[in-house]
Parts: C-alpha cells; sequence; structure tokens
C-alpha cells in the first residue's frame, strides 16, 4: 500500500536498530521499543527525550499510537451491538493502544508491521515506514481490517525535550471532564498550559530551541494533543480522532481500505 519513494537519506538495518542518516540528522528508529523513534538528532542537537526498555513507554522517544490514541474511558466501548473491555494500562482507563509496547516487525523493505495482540478483540494488523531526507523526516502508518470492519485510530506521540518554545494555535479545544477526558463538547483554547486536543489547527506547529533547530510538525491528522505541563518535555501529537474517540464518535476501517496516516517533522 506504500506511495512508491526515494528516500534521500542513508538507512542502516541491524538486528535490532534501523537508523536513518543525512548529512544533518539521525533518526534511530527501535522496532522492539514499540516501534518507536528513539533518537533524533538535528545538527547536533537531540530534540527528543530519550530513553532505554526499562522506562516507562509512555515517557520518551516518538512512539505509534495504534489501533488507538489517547484514553478510552475505563477501557470500555461498544461496537456492532457488542460490548468490549480494553486492558486498562492509566488506571481507570485504557491508553494509546497496543502498539507502543509491543515488538515490532522489521520487513525486509525497511517498513514495520505490528499484528494486533488478542485483548484487542477485532484482530487486524498496523504498518509503519520511515524516510528521510536533508529537510525532514516522514513517518507514515497504515491500520488494515483483516476479516471484517472494526473502529480504529492512529497517531504519534513525539516528546520533544526542554528548552523549546512551542508555536501553537487553534481554533477550538474538547471540553474535559472530571476524568480528564473529552466530553464531546468544543470550546474556545484557554492559554496554556494543557493537555488537551484541539482542532481548527490552521498553521503546523513549530518548536525551536535555543541555538539549535526549528522543528515543525504537519500531518494529515486533524486533531492535535499537546501536553506541555512537565518541566522536561512538550508533547505536540497528531492523531485521527480525539481522546476516547470510540466513545464519541468512530471510524470504521474496511477490509482492504486501510486508515492511512503520517506524520513530517522538517527542520530549518
Amino acid at each position: 500500500m506504500w506511495p512508491s519513494c526515494t528516500p534521500a537519506g542513508q538507512t542502516e538495518q541491524n538486528a535490532a536498530v534501523l537508523t536513518l542518516s543525512t548529512s544533518r540528522a539521525t533518526a534511530v528508529i527501535d522496532p522492539e521499543l514499540g516501534g518507536r523513534i528513539t533518537s533524533l538528532t538535528i545538527d547536533g542537537t537531540e530534540v527528543l527525550v530519550t530513553g532505554t526498555s526499562a522506562d516507562n513507554a509512555m515517557a520518551w522517544g516518538c512512539y505509534p499510537m495504534v489501533p488507538w490514541a489517547g484514553r478510552v474511558r475505563r477501557g470500555r466501548f461498544r461496537f456492532d451491538g457488542l460490548g468490549h473491555h480494553l486492558p486498562v494500562n492509566l488506571e481507570p482507563h485504557a491508553i494509546h493502544g497496543t502498539g507502543f509496547t509491543a515488538r515490532w516487525q522489521l520487513l525486509p523493505d525497511d517498513s514495520m508491521l505490528h499484528r494486533f495482540p488478542a485483548d484487542w478483540p477485532f484482530g487486524g494488523h498496523a504498518l509503519q515506514r520511515f524516510e528521510i531526507d536533508e529537510t525532514g523526516l516522514m513517518c507514515r502508518m497504515e491500520v488494515h481490517a483483516d476479516r471484517h470492519p472494526m473502529p480504529a485510530m492512529a497517531g504519534w506521540h513525539p516528546w520533544f525535550r526542554r528548552p523549546v518554545s512551542l508555536s501553537f494555535s487553534a481554533e477550538q479545544m474538547y471540553q474535559r471532564d472530571d476524568d480528564g477526558i473529552p466530553d464531546g463538547a468544543l470550546v474556545a483554547p484557554p492559554p496554556p498550559p494543557w493537555d488537551d486536543c484541539f482542532v481548527g489547527v490552521r498553521v503546523p506547529p513549530q518548536l525551536s530551541w535555543p541555538d539549535g533547530p526549528t522543528v515543525t510538525v504537519t500531518s494529515n491528522c486533524d486533531h492535535w494533543v499537546v501536553y506541555d505541563e512537565p518541566a522536561h518535555a512538550i508533547c505536540v501529537e497528531p492523531q485521527s480522532g480525539p481522546p476516547d474517540e470510540f466513545n464519541l464518535r468512530r471510524h470504521v476501517v474496511q477490509p482492504g481500505t486501510p486508515l492511512t496516516t503520517w506524520m513530517r517533522l522538517s527542520w530549518a
């Protein structure tokens, strides 16, 4: 399903890690650690919070969120008249899907495969592919249903390290309830700090490091979560729908017609 392309950077693959590099930047992607970007160095500056397998998988690198992004309230939702209960991994909710803690399979064409586990009740799989050139890193993801339709979301969760300034504006924000989850209402965004989902983002978010690069985040996703409360990091997360989408609204993937998303990190 991937479009034909010729990456401008160099690719190095070993048993554990995929490394993409140009004269300006190096990206390291580890299929063993949730198919995540574990490091992104631009002009000598590391822009991501780095970590290891011993660290909290939710809290570092840039990882894929699939087959859902954000929280599913108490891990429960209904689809096709049946109730489903996902494993709770952030009490009392299910968060960020199954991909970020899974071992992805690195395929011969340098794409990565994650077959959804048995506790995702619909089967299906996801594919990721990465390409680098002198001006940016492109990340693509597809979510496939196997034999039956299924609900699906996809997105990325980059942890950008501080000190960094963020340029971001949006027309509306999802209102959160006492559980910290969108209740479906859209409101005018307040000033930061945020841990919120936004829509109506007309200008791509931009992050700048003192004496370092400026990174612009673009995506075909139309929902953006910004989490800027930590002192050490800012998260700018493009995703295909809002948190708890399975209970608010729903994108259904049909066999043979995957959900296709992309994110590009561009630098100046």
